[in-house]
């Protein structure tokens, strides 16, 4: 089985999310289609250490909130990954961040649909 993961959105360290001194917490818009069903208005947290490097810091990646049922949720944290990179750091389209682990930029909005094909073990 496959889900086909659209990405829409993605909130940039916010402190209604659980951001704080420690951690930014940033929120991954998304709709997920599986069989033939849609599920809407998904989304996940992804949690990186204050101060840590864009490009290679480890993203904590959340359950998808809203859904429940099979999944593969490596192949779901790395397509996360991927987005949220895709739009911050050296590559990225949203906010270009070169050469400064210290940058915190707080409550950017990044709009940007990327689709990914997940396989789904069931």
């Amino acid at each position: 089985m496959e889900a086909k993961v659209t990405f829409r959105k993605c909130v940039q360290d916010s402190q209604e999310y659980g951001s704080d001194d420690e951690h930014m917490v940033s929120r991954v818009f998304f709709d997920m289609q599986i069989g033939g069903t849609i599920h809407k208005n998904l989304y996940t947290d992804v949690k990186q250490p204050v101060g840590g490097n864009f490009e290679t810091t480890p993203l904590e990646v959340s359950w998808p909130k809203g859904y429940e049922g099979p999944f593969n949720y490596d192949a779901f944290r790395e397509a996360v990954e991927r987005y949220y990179r895709s739009g911050f750091g050296s590559k990225g389209s949203a906010f270009h961040i070169e050469g400064g682990a210290n940058i915190r930029m707080k409550n950017n909005v990044m709009i940007k649909k990327m689709e990914v094909t997940l396989h789904i073990n069931v």
